[in-house]
């Protein structure tokens, strides 16, 4: 489970010395404390509990497949971990980090299985530490995976007293016959996408460079956002892992292309093979309007806005043409925004942008 770096048992005389080089060992393990209800809203039937003071123990039922192939993936959730301590809101952001690494995984069509965190900080407070294994929790939660161990380490001299870095790695299982990816992507199929929450957790450093340059006042109200710009920036990354889940077991979808760092384009390209274009409607939506204010904030060009942000779109299913209907249903039906964003036709493996956006209503 989530533990400090630090013992947790060495002498007074030990301790002392520890705490005097900047690390608390009895915040450690009140810290660990703390976090014990969130890790276990997360466990699932296949997890050995207690069995190891060190590791976490999954036991792996590959009975349901003929293949099984283990899927992995690592993330963090890069500098938006810096506005979460500006505003001193920590418990979302774990869900951001949930996001990033089990919807990696889902693309391939793997069920997440678990995952484990480290979270490095200049001076461990347990409360903090709480909130934001609990965002993870909530994350792990959506997702319908466990988490099953990490690592918490106190790095004075390192980072200041108030900050600190998480990341995280996932684990899933896809039935060796059933990867999605470009080999089942042809001309004619339909790209369906996965409305975003807001930037999710990409593009940070450049919102953090236009808040700077523009004077921008985090705890302002914006109207064109309904709220203050930095409850709006630190809104949680949209978790599409279940839901992705179950677009796969209804419909017939050949590819899933997560939406992250280097935006539409780069990363649907991703999902195409060298014979296959997507040729993307920007009619088809109009972006949050959190991407507006950030693009005249900061005189960013359109260019720039789509290499750098999702846009508003989180996730893409490439699916056949006749599952459109189905799929738009059900995601829908589960509360997430999906909409016919464009089609695939011949060509060299490119995501072309096409028209201008849509007005929002």
């Amino acid at each position: 489970m989530s533990s400090s770096a630090t013992p947790s048992s060495s002498s007074p005389a030990a301790e002392s010395a520890y705490a005097a080089a900047g690390v608390d060992v009895a915040a450690g393990e009140r810290a660990v404390d703390l976090m014990r209800a969130h890790l276990a809203r997360t466990r699932r039937p296949e997890v050995l509990a207690e069995e190891s003071g060190f590791a976490g123990l999954f036991r792996l039922d590959t009975s349901g497949y003929s293949d099984p192939v283990l899927a992995t993936s690592t993330d963090g959730v890069g500098t938006k971990v810096m506005l979460a301590q500006q505003l001193d809101r920590h418990d979302t952001i774990g869900q951001d980090l949930v996001g990033m690494v089990v919807d990696d995984l889902v693309v391939c069509g793997a069920e997440p299985l678990y995952l484990t965190d480290y979270i490095a900080c200049g001076s461990l407070v347990p409360e903090r530490i709480a909130d934001i294994v609990g965002g993870i929790a909530t994350g792990c939660e959506q997702a319908g995976c466990t988490l099953l161990a990490g690592e918490t380490a106190e790095h004075p001299g390192a980072l200041e007293p108030h900050e600190y870095d998480l990341a995280g790695s996932g684990t899933g299982i896809v039935e060796g016959d059933a990867i999605l990816g470009p080999r089942r992507v042809h001309a004619g199929d339909a790209l369906v996408a996965l409305g975003s929450s807001g930037p999710h957790a990409n593009g940070y450093s450049l919102v953090r460079r236009i808040i700077a340059d523009a004077g921008l006042d985090l705890y302002s109200h914006v109207p064109e956002l309904g709220g203050p710009l930095g409850e709006v920036l630190l809104e949680p990354t949209r978790i599409y892992a279940a839901h992705c889940l179950e677009l796969i077991r209804t419909t017939e979808v050949r590819a899933l292309s997560h939406i992250t760092g280097g935006g539409l384009a780069a990363n649907l390209e991703r999902a195409l093979p060298d014979t296959v274009d997507a040729i993307v409607d920007r009619g088809t939506w109009a972006p949050d309007s959190v991407f507006e204010v950030l693009a005249e904030a900061g005189s960013v060009t359109r260019a720039d806005m789509e290499a750098t942000f999702n846009m508003g779109v989180g996730m893409v299913a490439v699916v056949a043409e006749d599952s459109v209907n189905t799929a738009l249903a059900l995601l829908q039906d589960r509360g997430i925004p999906a909409w016919q964003l464009g089609t695939t036709t011949a060509g060299e493996g490119r995501a072309r942008l096409v028209g201008t956006h849509g007005t929002r209503s």
